[in-house]
C-alpha cells in the first residue's frame, strides 16, 4: 500500500465516530482510527503492525482491558482477526468486535459499545426471574394455606362436638376457651402466610422480640390436645420459664408444624415437647414414638411435597409441606433445625433458639388484660362503626368491660350529633372507612373540634395497604387491624386512657 493511499485511508477512518481497525491478510494492524485506539486506551500510531494477541496483551497491561470472551467454537471467524470478541473494560464497558472480510484479503474490525444493551438484557432477565419467583411464591402460598389451616380447623371440629355433648357448664367453658384459642391460631396462620409470601419476595423482615417460650407451649397444648386425644396419644408439653429471642409468630409456626407432623405419623405412644438449655441457646425438642425416618430420607423430607412412601404408616395423607415450611422459617430466623430418627423407633426434631433476658420479655396480652381489668368502670366510649353486626358486638363487649357506650348514625353532621348525646365520650373507637367515603380520622377531628377537651381515639380497619397504614399513624392515631383481638383492644384502650407513653409498645 502506497503512503498516499495509507494516508487517505487513515483520514477516512478518522472521520468515523465508531472504532474501526484494518488488518492485513497476515493478521497485523495496518490502520485504525482514534476511536478504536481510545476505546482500548492505546496510541493509534503505536498499534500498527501488532497482531491480535499482542494488541489484547497491551490493552490489558495498560489497565483498560480486564478480559475478553473468545469466539464460540465453530462460530464464524475471519482468519487472523479479532473474530467475534467481547471485550470487558475496567470502567465497566463491554465492547463487541465484529469482522468483515475485505476484497484484497484483509479484514475490517468494527468496535461497538454494547454496555447499554447488555445492561438492558440483564435487567430483562432479572425481571423475568423475579416474575417467575413471584409466581412460585404465589403457588407456595396457596399450597401452604391449604395445608396449615387444616390443623386448627381439625381441632375446631372436635371442640365443637365436645361443646355440644358436654355434660357440664365447666366442660362447655373449657371447650369454648379452646375454640377461641384455635380461632386465634387460624388468624395468626393467615397473617403469617401472607408474611411468608412477602418474605419470599424479600419485602419484610421477621419481628424479633424477647418473650417467654411458655406463651407458645401453652398454645400448642390447646391446639393439639384434642387431636392427640382422638388418636389415643399422650401429648406431653413440659413447661419452661426461660425467655427466647425470636419472632413469636414464626417460631410458633415452626413448632406447630413439627407437633402436627409428629401426631400425624405416630399411631401409638406419645408426643413430647420439651426444652433443654445448651449454652446461650434453648433447644426446643419435639419427640415422638412414631414410625421413624430412615437415614436416606433425613434431608429429603424437608423438600416441598416430599413424603416417605412407608406402607407401615397409617398416617393421614398430607401435602408434604409442613417440614418444608418449618425449615424455610428456621433458615429465615437463623434457628438451626435438626433431627434424630431411627426407623420404627420414633423421631426427634430440634430447634435451637437464642436465650433472652426474662426481664426484657414482653407481657402476654391475656396477662395484661387481666392486670388492667376493672379500670374502665364509669367511663364513656363513642363507637363509630357502620357495620351493624360488628357495631352491636363491639358495644356489647365494651359494656361487659364496664363502659357506657354511645354511638351516632349521622356521620355527615357528626358535630351536632355529638352535642345531642346524653354524655360526652372519654374515648373514641372508629372504623377507618365509613359509609359515604367518610374517613373515621376526619370524623374524630371534627368531633374533637367541638369538645372542650380533645378525646383520645384509636382506629380499626381491615385495610393493610402501606399508604393507608402510614397515613393513619402519621395523624397520631394508634391502629388495630381487623379482625381485632379483644385483649389487644383492651390493652390499647388502657394505654390511651391511663398510660399514653406506652401506646407505641402494642402492635
Amino acid at each position: 500500500m502506497t503512503t498516499a493511499v495509507a494516508d487517505l485511508e487513515a483520514s477516512a477512518l478518522g472521520q468515523l465516530r465508531q472504532g474501526v481497525c484494518l488488518w492485513s491478510a497476515a493478521g497485523r494492524i495496518t490502520s485504525c482510527n482514534s476511536a478504536f485506539a481510545q476505546a482500548l486506551g492505546l496510541d493509534a500510531a503505536a498499534m500498527r503492525g501488532l497482531d491480535v494477541a499482542t494488541l489484547l496483551d497491551k490493552a490489558q497491561r495498560h489497565g483498560t482491558l480486564i478480559s475478553w470472551e473468545t469466539p464460540a467454537a465453530g462460530g464464524a471467524k475471519a482468519a487472523n482477526s479479532l473474530g467475534t470478541f467481547h471485550l470487558v473494560c475496567s470502567d465497566g464497558r463491554v465492547l463487541a468486535a465484529t469482522d468483515s472480510a475485505m476484497a484484497e484479503g484483509g479484514t475490517a474490525s468494527l468496535l461497538t459499545d454494547t454496555t447499554d444493551f447488555r445492561r438492558a438484557l440483564q435487567a430483562l432477565t432479572q425481571a423475568r426471574d423475579k416474575a417467575a419467583a413471584a409466581d412460585q411464591s404465589k403457588s407456595r402460598f396457596l399450597r401452604a394455606a391449604n395445608h396449615d389451616l387444616r390443623q386448627p380447623l381439625a381441632s375446631l371440629k372436635i371442640l365443637v362436638y365436645s361443646c355440644l355433648v358436654a355434660d357440664s357448664e365447666e366442660e362447655r367453658k373449657h371447650a369454648l376457651h379452646a375454640m377461641e384459642v384455635s380461632v386465634a391460631i387460624m388468624e395468626d396462620l393467615l397473617g403469617s402466610l401472607l408474611n411468608i409470601g412477602q418474605l419470599d419476595a424479600g419485602k419484610i423482615e421477621p419481628a424479633i422480640s424477647t418473650f417467654q417460650i411458655s406463651s407458645i407451649l401453652s398454645r400448642l397444648a390447646i391446639q393439639f390436645g384434642a387431636r392427640a386425644g382422638e388418636k389415643g396419644l399422650d401429648l406431653r408439653i413440659v413447661p419452661s420459664k426461660l425467655a427466647v429471642v425470636s419472632d413469636r409468630v414464626l417460631l410458633e409456626r415452626i413448632l406447630s408444624n413439627l407437633v402436627g407432623n409428629a401426631i400425624r405419623y405416630t399411631d401409638v405412644g406419645r408426643v413430647l415437647v420439651g426444652c433443654r438449655r445448651s449454652g446461650q441457646h434453648l433447644r426446643i425438642i419435639v419427640a415422638d414414638t412414631g414410625i421413624g425416618i430412615a437415614a436416606q430420607h433425613h434431608e429429603a423430607i424437608f423438600e416441598e411435597f416430599y413424603r416417605v412412601n412407608d406402607s407401615q404408616s397409617n398416617a393421614s395423607h398430607s401435602l408434604g409441606l409442613g417440614l418444608n415450611i418449618a425449615r424455610r422459617l428456621s433458615d429465615i430466623l437463623g434457628h438451626p433445625l435438626s433431627l434424630e430418627s431411627t426407623l420404627g423407633k420414633g423421631t426427634s426434631f430440634h430447634v435451637d433458639v437464642p436465650i433472652g433476658n426474662v426481664w426484657h420479655s414482653g407481657t402476654g396480652e391475656p396477662e395484661i388484660s387481666e392486670r388492667i381489668g376493672g379500670e374502665f368502670a364509669g367511663l364513656c366510649c363513642l363507637v363509630l362503626e357502620d357495620d351493624k353486626m360488628l357495631r352491636e358486638a363491639l358495644m356489647a363487649m365494651l359494656e361487659r368491660w364496664g363502659l357506657s357506650v354511645i354511638t351516632i348514625d349521622n356521620f355527615d353532621n357528626a358535630g351536632n350529633a355529638v352535642k345531642a348525646l346524653p354524655e360526652l365520650p372519654d374515648i373514641i373507637l372508629t372504623d377507618y372507612r365509613l359509609r359515604g367515603r367518610i374517613q373515621g380520622t376526619d370524623l374524630v377531628a371534627e368531633i374533637n373540634d367541638i369538645l372542650e377537651k380533645p378525646c383520645p381515639a384509636l382506629v380499626m380497619t381491615a385495610e393493610t395497604a402501606p399508604e393507608v397504614v402510614q397515613s393513619i399513624k402519621a395523624q397520631g392515631f394508634p391502629l388495630l387491624i381487623k379482625p381485632v383481638s379483644p385483649p389487644a383492644l383492651r390493652v390499647v384502650m388502657h394505654n390511651l386512657l391511663f398510660e399514653p407513653e406506652l401506646i407505641g409498645e402494642v402492635r
